[in-house]
């Protein structure tokens, strides 16, 4: 089966073979106190910012999902207000969740082909944390590094605060412009779901000993001190976090990957112009994602795709939200191999040129 939904992805095939060896060495039964995990976890702590290109004095965190990270965030790093700037699912459903822990958040919505209005932003001085996507999936929209810079020149005052999920590890985000980072780990990283990994900066934990919220087994402040010694507030995925460790041990440096994405993705935006009947859902090419391409057409085909290529043992990916049933997703993800794209090619040519 070739892969191409956008989350759960394709895993690296190397990992069959590192599932055996976590076998083989015992990780699995490892003690999370124990030396083995410890001395596991801080390789993956290094491995993560060297091969990411995350800043040193960065700190690095696990947890189960991008969606447990936005819950520590809002907990920890607030305690009257966030606001939220989104144009998709994902955005919205972080601002709707933190609604439900701070009330008075705020979200400030805007469209799918506009870059966010930096400039014109409505958010008040009261705000203790800004909340976006880099990378929509709901809708396969970016936010550009520009745009981030001039959000952080705008905001220097205010964390911000950004899921990453469908981009970290495999487009070479700027960390040193925002002040958290989060992402899971089933896109980009290619690893099986169940592990999210998050970047803070100095000034992010600064503030969360600040708060010294200790509500939660997982406030920031909590996660901040087991770290210290590499260690964790809870059981943590110990098989996904040593998984990890092997496939970023073999894979190349971020710059390089996120090169090889935006061809790729050029690429396929490219290729799929020439079919009347599929529409890129994203008209302006300045706000459209590197790594989840998102096409509409009318309701009928979209199905008809979808089922077809399942016959032919290829998975696209369902629409999402609003889109849920005129778009389909393709994933433009590291271990997708390029040869899978060109058989992706061959199906649309052959039933839809």
């Amino acid at each position: 089966m070739l892969n191409f939904y956008p989350g759960p992805s394709k895993v690296y095939p190397e990992v069959r073979q590192y599932l055996l060896d976590a076998y083989d060495e015992g990780i699995l039964e490892a003690p999370h106190r124990g030396e083995q995990f410890v001395q596991l976890s801080r390789a993956v702590v290094g491995l993560i910012k060297r091969k990411l290109n995350i800043p040193q004095d960065y700190y690095i965190f696990f947890a189960s999902s991008a969606t447990e990270c936005w819950e520590i965030l809002i907990q920890s790093l607030t305690k009257y207000k966030s606001s939220h700037i989104y144009n998709g699912a994902f955005g919205e459903k972080w601002f709707q969740y933190a609604q439900k822990l701070r009330p008075h958040s705020e979200g400030i919505a805007y469209g799918i082909n506009e870059a966010i209005p930096v400039s014109e932003l409505p958010i008040s001085p009261d705000t203790e944390l800004i909340c976006f996507t880099q990378n929509e999936t709901s809708n396969g929209t970016q936010v550009t590094p520009t745009t981030i810079l001039n959000l952080h020149n705008r905001f220097r005052d205010t964390l911000i605060a950004v899921d990453a999920t469908s981009s970290m590890a495999g487009l070479n985000l700027k960390l040193i412009k925002a002040d958290i980072w989060f992402a899971s780990v089933q896109k980009c990283f290619g690893l099986p779901p169940g592990l999210a990994v998050m970047a803070c900066s100095p000034r992010a934990i600064f503030r969360a000993k600040q708060m010294a919220e200790r509500a939660h087994y997982n406030s920031l402040v909590f996660m901040y001190e087991k770290m210290l010694n590499y260690q964790t507030t809870h059981t943590p995925n110990i098989l996904n976090i040593y998984l990890m460790k092997r496939v970023l041990e073999e894979r190349p440096f971020i710059k390089g990957i996120e090169q090889h994405l935006t061809d790729r993705a050029n690429d396929l935006y490219t290729f799929f112009e020439q079919f009347s009947d599929f529409q890129m859902l994203i008209e302006n090419p300045d706000v459209r994602s590197k790594t989840v391409i998102t096409l509409q057409a009318n309701e009928k085909l979209v199905e008809d795709a979808k089922k077809r290529a399942l016959h032919h043992n290829m998975r696209l990916g369902n629409g999402y939200g609003n889109w849920a049933r005129n778009t389909f997703r393709i994933a433009n993800f590291p271990a997708i191999q390029d040869e899978e794209y060109e058989e992706l090619k061959r199906f649309f040519l052959h039933y839809y040129a």
